[in-house]
């Protein structure tokens, strides 16, 4: 995998914006997470995903041998994943304006 100069490492944790209300009220609308590519999901982690040409934020699931993505905001519905699929990673922390509102996640 080529890398470009100064960017970051695929092990590296990074930043993202949270567009939308379906994780709310958890994670509003254009608040920042966290990510990390190599945290091991668990049930109940929240992912980022790569499915079906799109990449969603939500909770993870685990059922057996079967994986959900499931929305916490309840006017969303959930689905199951059907490989392929990739998570990108975990989210480790939420970034708040003020330390109250930073929160981590294991």
């Amino acid at each position: 995998m080529a890398t470009v100069e100064g960017s970051c490492s695929t092990l590296e944790p990074y930043a993202l914006r949270v567009l939308g209300d379906s994780m709310e009220p958890e994670f509003a609308d254009g608040c920042v997470i966290i990510v990390d590519p190599g945290y091991v999901p668990k049930d109940g982690a929240y992912v980022v995903v790569e499915y079906a040409g799109d990449v969603f934020f939500r909770q993870l699931v685990i059922e057996g041998d079967r994986r959900f993505l499931k929305p916490l905001n309840p006017k969303y519905g959930g689905f199951e994943l059907v490989p392929p699929y990739t998570i990108l990673g975990g989210i480790v922390q939420r970034v708040g304006r003020r330390r109250a509102q930073r929160k981590h996640y294991d």
